[in-house]
C-alpha cells in the first residue's frame, strides 16, 4: 500500500484499520476476518458507506486518485502557508528606528509647543 492512500483513509473508524480494509477490497482475507468485516459494515453505517464508496472508486484508478488528492491537498496548504509567510513583518530594524524617530520627534514637539503657551 501506497502511503498517501492511508493519508487518505486516516479518518476512517478507529476499530477498523486501514490495510484490513483494503484487503477486504482487493479480497486478500480470510474468510474469518472478511466475516469480521461484514459484521462491522452491518453494525456501523460509516464503515458500510465507506466500503461502498471505496468500491464504487476501486473501479477507477484508487491510487491515482488518492495521489491526486493528496498532491492538491499538499498544494492548498503549501499557498496557506506561503500567504501567512508574506503576511508576517519582516525583521527590518530600519523600519523600527523610523518609528522611534517619528515618535520621539512628536514628543518634542509637543513639548516645545507646551513651553511656548
Amino acid at each position: 500500500m501506497s502511503d498517501n492512500l492511508k493519508d487518505i483513509l486516516s479518518n476512517l473508524n478507529k476499530e477498523i484499520e486501514q490495510d484490513k480494509l483494503l484487503d477486504y477490497l482487493n479480497k486478500n482475507l480470510s474468510a474469518t476476518e472478511a466475516h469480521d468485516i461484514e459484521r462491522q459494515m452491518a453494525d456501523d453505517p460509516f464503515v458500510n458507506d465507506a466500503v461502498e464508496g471505496l468500491s464504487e472508486i476501486k473501479k477507477t484508478n484508487i491510487t491515482a486518485y488518492t495521489e491526486q488528492l493528496n498532491y492538491n491537498l499538499q498544494k492548498q496548504i503549501q499557498k496557506k502557508k506561503d500567504r501567512k509567510e508574506k503576511r508576517k513583518l519582516k525583521n527590518e530594524s530600519w523600519l523600527y528606528y523610523a518609528i522611534i524617530l517619528i515618535l520621539l520627534l512628536c514628543v518634542i514637539g509637543y513639548l516645545v509647543l507646551k513651553r511656548m503657551n
